[in-house]
Formats: C-alpha cells, sequence, structure tokens
C-alpha cells in the first residue's frame, strides 16, 4: 500500500508540475506527516524536489496558477516587502497577474489614493473589498481561474499610464534576460512602456526555466528583486539597474 501510494504521489506531481502537502492529503486522504514522509522519500531518490509547502517535478513544469501562489511564498512575501517600499501616496501602479505580485496587495492599503491597474480578476475583487482605486483589463481568461491576458487587455494598457509597473514572469537568466509566455508579452511590454518605472519581482526557482519568448533584459527595467544571487559582472552590466536581493530563508 505505501509503494502505491508514494507511486500516486508522484503521478500527480509530474502532471501539475507542482502541488503542496494540503492538496494532497485532501486529495488522497492522508495526514500531513504520511504525505511528507513520502515526499521525503521521493526526494532522497531523486524523483522529486521538496519545495516550502509541497514539492514539484524533477522535470520542471510551469504548475497552475492556484499551485503555484503556494511555492515559495516565504521568499515572494519578502519581495513584496521590498517591493512596497517603493510605494506612496497617489500612485497609479500596474501590478500583473502573476502569483508573486499578488503578494503585494496587503501593504496597497497602507497608502492613500492609490490607484492600481490589473490583469487579475481575483486581485482586483480583493482590493476593491478594501476600498482600493481598482482598474480591472478586460479581455480573454488565459490563465485559468482568474488571470486575462491577450491583446484586449494590453490594448487597454495602452491607454494608460502608472508610476510604477511590477511585474513577474515564468523565466529569467543568469545574464540578465527576461523570459514570458506569447500570452502575456504584449501586455507586460504595454505595462512598461507607459510607466515611469518597471520592477521585476521574481523568487530564484524561475532562473533559466524556459519561455518561448525574450520580453527583454535588464536594461529595460528599473529595478530587480529577487532571492537570486547575481554575479558583480551581471550587475556591473546593467549599471541603471537596482538589483535588490532578499534572503531565501524562512526566517
Amino acid at each position: 500500500m505505501p509503494q502505491k501510494r508514494i507511486d500516486i504521489i508522484l503521478e500527480i506531481i509530474k502532471e501539475k508540475g507542482f502541488v503542496t502537502v494540503k492538496y494532497l492529503c485532501d486529495e488522497l486522504h492522508y495526514s500531513t506527516a504520511t504525505i511528507n514522509r513520502d515526499l521525503n522519500e521521493l526526494q532522497k531518490q531523486g524523483l522529486i524536489i521538496r519545495n516550502h509547502g509541497g514539492a514539484e517535478s524533477i522535470k520542471r513544469k510551469y504548475a497552475p496558477l492556484v499551485f503555484r501562489i503556494h511555492k515559495n511564498k516565504h521568499i515572494k512575501s519578502k519581495i513584496a516587502t521590498e517591493a512596497a517600499k517603493m510605494l506612496s501616496d497617489g500612485m497609479t501602479i500596474f501590478i500583473d497577474g502573476s502569483t508573486t505580485s499578488q503578494y503585494l496587495a496587503k501593504y496597497i492599503q497602507k497608502y492613500n489614493n492609490i490607484t492600481v491597474i490589473t490583469n487579475n480578476i481575483n486581485l482586483a475583487a480583493y482590493l476593491s473589498e478594501l476600498r482600493v482605486s481598482v482598474i480591472c483589463l478586460g479581455g480573454r481568461i488565459t490563465e485559468s481561474p482568474y488571470v486575462v491576458s491577450g491583446i484586449e487587455a494590453a490594448n487597454q494598457a495602452e491607454t494608460y499610464n502608472a508610476s510604477i509597473a511590477f511585474f513577474s514572469t515564468s523565466s529569467f537568466t543568469a545574464n540578465g534576460t527576461i523570459n514570458i509566455g506569447n500570452n502575456n508579452y504584449n501586455l507586460i511590454k504595454a505595462m512598461i512602456k507607459n510607466s515611469k518605472k518597471s520592477v521585476f519581482i521574481a523568487d530564484s526557482s524561475k532562473t533559466d526555466f524556459g519561455a518561448p519568448r525574450i520580453l527583454c533584459d535588464f536594461s529595460q527595467v528599473s529595478a530587480v528583486i529577487t532571492d537570486y544571487n547575481f554575479s558583480d559582472e551581471v550587475k556591473n552590466s546593467f549599471p541603471n539597474t537596482e538589483f535588490i536581493e532578499v534572503d531565501s530563508s524562512e526566517s
């Protein structure tokens, strides 16, 4: 029975790319201790990679949105804390639909008269309940259940100007190139173009993940906030870009 359960867990992880311990417990009806023990065994065999709160496939795969929100959440929270320091009263800001950007939400209500433009329906609803002024971009839902992208959203984004655009993507390289999926390419381009500053926020798990399209390199963003430790050579290659490194520990 244990081996059968372990095999099922491995298949789920391969299918999803990343899952939380809670998801496995709810799906398979086993205790947290049992699931953690099985995950530790799978990692020992080199079949998965344990992650904060869950596990991911050894063959990297872009996990569904509902799982990514829980992946590396302690790092994403630290990234959001640093990003929030750039906010001030009266700003209009772009926040893209990425899970990393969503962690900014809890800080926004601390400021007065901020307007948020986003393609994340869930984020828009959350902020509106906090009485934050929100503009939700329309168009096709390209990532279920609540992220809107595509040309319609990009065209709408072109009609607004912002103080800062906060965005993340599925991949960046150690040499300072930002890669992105086709659905979000035009939208993020519009956000960067129509903002006085643009801030790329991403945890180190996205390093060299691989994405179908090059968005830009670090010379086209104002700041990079990550737990990845870029070499001095790379930092010196982008003298006009601010590098803000957060601690990856869970402390």
